[in-house]
């Protein structure tokens, strides 16, 4: 009886361990998926900020922090090139409280 145990949980070791891996997998990919959407959602938000206050041609101290920080999470998901232009242009602006 205890080699029958044995035998199966031999077998079932294998079977038990690549749907964890599968679900691993699965869960990583939508990670990535929704990190890339708050990443874009960020990017069209700067963009946003970036195109109304160089027009206005300053910023209030609260949209810069709230810019700066958005630059700063959008940074951290990968996202770079342009809007690192753009931010550089908005730190250059006036601020204003």
């Amino acid at each position: 009886m205890q080699q029958f145990i044995m035998e199966v949980c031999t077998m079932s070791l294998p079977i038990v361990l690549g749907y964890i891996v599968w679900l691993l997998k699965s869960r990583k990919k939508d990670q990535d998926a929704n990190g890339k959407g708050t990443m874009l959602l960020l990017r069209v938000q700067l963009i946003e900020y970036h195109d109304r206050y160089m027009k206005e041609g300053h910023i209030p101290s609260y949209a810069l922090e709230n810019f700066i920080e958005m630059y700063e999470a959008y940074h951290d998901l990968g996202g770079n090139g342009m809007v690192t232009k753009m931010y550089e242009e908005v730190l250059e602006l006036e601020v204003r409280k």
